[in-house]
């Protein structure tokens, strides 16, 4: 039977999944999470290594004699060096596309509580201010309708395109900056450069992977291309945004608002520059994590280690 070990199973499953799966396949140990100063000594018996963020580093891969197999759980597989896995003929996959619906919604969440501050008002009229008003109605922001806004999107692929039909389906203008325009058409998209996205769009939002290339693309220059009403999204990458430059622009009223799911640094020092910027949306990386979407995350997991012990790769990024 297989050793099997789940270095980081929490963030995946907290409790509310079954592991029943991928115990069927093998011995399953499953930690809570895993520093990289302890991963030679949990995996050292595991012919099989399941990861989300803990690191898999070429000086791993070599203390670990037994290792046949790394699950990436999750579609980045950056925490796992490629090139030593490869040397020793282990197979790396991951799990694309699993959390597009989920990543989409909150991409719209985003922009929704930008534009009428929900939560806000909620809890204005919680604390009473409602009762004791002299109106029937009262707003503390402006309120900002989607319909013939222009919505610019960073990268059209599966979540870019979720995202764009969800801004078409608000009646917005749909905008898109893309490595592949010509194998990725869509009716009402229109392709644009990035310079022209930035420029003309309402809302801008980021569905690009991370490269050494893009890395801070968005930073002081760019944004004060943006129409001064805009909004900024990112549920993308934290690195692909100067952080700093990002508050000094939401500071001086260069840009209206901004919301983010992920940050260059996770979790954030107390002392992160957009910690307390205003008009600044900020969650902690959740996007990825609704029960159905981490439910199809440890299935696929559950699928590609199967494949594997079947005699067939599936989903390998280092083949």
């Amino acid at each position: 039977m297989k050793q099997i070990v789940v270095l980081d199973g929490y963030a995946l499953n907290p409790g509310d999944l079954s592991w029943e799966g991928l115990e069927a396949l093998g011995k399953v140990t499953v930690y809570d999470r895993t520093p990289e100063s302890l991963v030679v000594e949990r995996a050292r018996d595991a012919e099989i290594v399941l990861t989300n963020k803990s690191v898999l580093s070429a000086a791993a891969i070599a203390a670990l004699p037994k290792l046949e197999y790394i699950g990436v759980i999750a579609t980045g597989y950056n925490v796992v060096d490629i090139a030593a896995a490869k040397e020793r003929d282990i197979p790396v996959t991951n799990v694309p596309a699993y959390s597009t619906s989920a990543v989409a919604q909150l991409t719209f969440a985003l922009i929704l509580e930008l534009c009428h501050h929900v939560g806000a008002h909620s809890e204005a009229v919680h604390q009473g201010r409602w009762s004791s008003s002299k109106d029937f109605s009262f707003w503390d922001f402006p309120l900002v309708e989607l319909e013939g806004k222009v919505l610019g999107i960073v990268g059209l692929g599966q979540i870019g395109q979720a995202v764009a039909r969800i801004g078409l389906a608000f009646g917005m203008q749909v905008i898109a900056h893309h490595k592949h325009p010509e194998r990725d058409k869509m009716d009402g998209v229109r392709f644009v450069d990035l310079a022209t996205c930035f420029r003309e769009a309402d809302v801008v939002s980021l569905h690009t992977p991370m490269s050494a290339a893009n890395k801070e693309f968005v930073n002081a220059a760019l944004l004060d291309t943006m129409q001064r009403g805009a909004f900024l999204i990112n549920t993308s990458r934290g690195g692909l945004i100067n952080e700093a430059d990002l508050a000094a622009a939401l500071r001086s009223g260069r840009i209206s608002g901004a919301g983010v799911d992920v940050l260059s640094t996770e979790p954030p020092p107390a002392d992160h520059p957009l910690i307390g910027a205003p008009n600044m949306l900020i969650t902690p990386h959740i996007a990825w994590a609704t029960a159905a979407a981490r439910g199809r995350l440890l299935s696929a997991v559950t699928d590609n280690l199967a494949a594997f012990l079947s005699g067939r790769v599936k989903n390998c990024v280092n083949s």
